[in-house]
């Protein structure tokens, strides 16, 4: 479900942004971030048992994660910059 999440917000964030190859590039990705949280749900309504942790906990999660990594990248960058400042 975390992929399917995040192809959709690469999706919607490509194609609005981009432009003319690139922008096809973020329709297809959002597409298959459609696709592949429709197969997730249909999944864990076919089994119950199959995906044991609900769609929001699954949200929360990769929230989590993506904020995470945007602090890391943050910190990375501010000391490159800061490096790069005092050399």
């Amino acid at each position: 479900m975390t992929l399917g999440l995040f192809l959709v917000l690469a999706g919607i964030f490509t194609a609005y942004f981009g432009s003319g190859k690139s922008r096809t590039i973020g329709v297809v990705l959002l597409v298959v971030g459609l696709l592949v949280g429709i197969l997730w749900v249909a999944f864990s309504y076919a089994d119950p048992g199959l995906f044991t942790v609900g769609i929001l906990d699954t949200i929360w999660t990769a929230f989590v994660y993506i904020l995470a990594a945007l602090i890391g990248a943050l910190i990375a960058i501010g000391a490159f910059l800061l490096a790069i400042m005092k050399s």
